[in-house]
């Protein structure tokens, strides 16, 4: 269970620890928003799962609880100290790195050359201001089947919007061709301590079937295009595809009932898929 608001405090007191805003330190404090992270990632015994900024531990423990093997990022060094002497010892199941988690996007999970598990999730209470960087990270791959992300609300709704939609952008693409996204979850701005300035949203995120992954260069066009989403696609493309890839994407464009005078926004996900550089 999470501490309470006063428990949280007094050990924050004892760590000599003042929540660091930069580093988004908000603590949960409200046991029905750890149940329902777990519950949203259907973690069971045996999962691997990844965690970004455990923080007092309050999820990491839910997580070993639930019989799961948790590799965890902490880059705060007091609250890893804190963890590595409350959680560590006479637990094998926790690997604890501290770091950044924009340098360990899954925490030093064995990956690509190493002996990566067959597959693995991510519940994660994530520090808001890395929240976009950090996924576009992780939807390099290899990617986790399912993911339960503790974000600002704000940055929930731009992950999910549909085209056509101001919020819809490029990091919107990027996400929605791997992923389908899941009923998530509001969480009250009181269910932290800190209490955050914002509203919060556990968004559940489920890997696709056949999920696709954008080539580095196909990323940097499809943001640039978004750089200056008011402009006709058929202008902000020039220059950045070659002829034929132009033409080619122009003509699934014109198929699906768009042409070169449509807006990026516009653009369903499917198509930006057909995207070559």
């Amino acid at each position: 269970m999470p501490l309470s608001p006063t428990a949280t405090r007094d050990l924050l007191a004892r760590l000599g620890h003042e929540p660091r805003r930069f580093l988004g330190q908000n603590f949960l404090v409200d046991g029905n928003i750890v149940r329902k992270s777990l519950e949203l990632a259907d973690v069971r015994a045996g999962d691997t799962v990844v965690e970004i900024g455990p923080g007092l531990g309050t999820l990491t423990a839910a997580l070993l609880d639930a019989g799961a093997e948790v590799w965890a990022v902490e880059k705060d060094r007091t609250l890893h100290a804190h963890l590595a002497a409350a959680l560590v010892p006479g637990q094998p199941r926790l690997h604890l790195l501290e770091g950044d988690a924009m340098e360990h996007p899954l925490a030093g999970l064995p990956a690509g050359g190493g002996p990566a598990p067959r597959s693995f999730k991510i519940v994660a209470n994530l520090p808001y201001a890395i929240a976009t960087p950090w996924l576009d990270a992780v939807l390099s791959g290899p990617l986790p089947e399912r993911m339960v992300l503790m974000l600002q609300q704000e940055a929930a709704q731009r992950y999910a919007a549909e085209p056509g939609t101001k919020s819809f952008g490029a990091i919107s693409i990027f996400l929605q061709a791997a992923f389908a996204v899941a009923p998530g979850h509001r969480v009250d701005a009181s269910c932290f301590l800190p209490r955050p300035d914002v509203e919060s949203y556990l968004l559940h995120l489920q890997r696709r079937p056949a999920p696709h992954v954008f080539a580095p260069e196909v990323k940097a066009v499809i943001r640039a295009c978004f750089q200056q989403r008011r402009k006709q696609i058929g202008g902000l493309l020039r220059g950045r595809l070659g002829p034929e890839a132009a033409a080619a994407w122009l003509a699934a464009l014109k198929a699906a009932g768009l042409g070169p005078q449509a807006r990026p926004e516009q653009i369903p996900v499917a198509l930006w898929q057909r995207l070559a550089a």
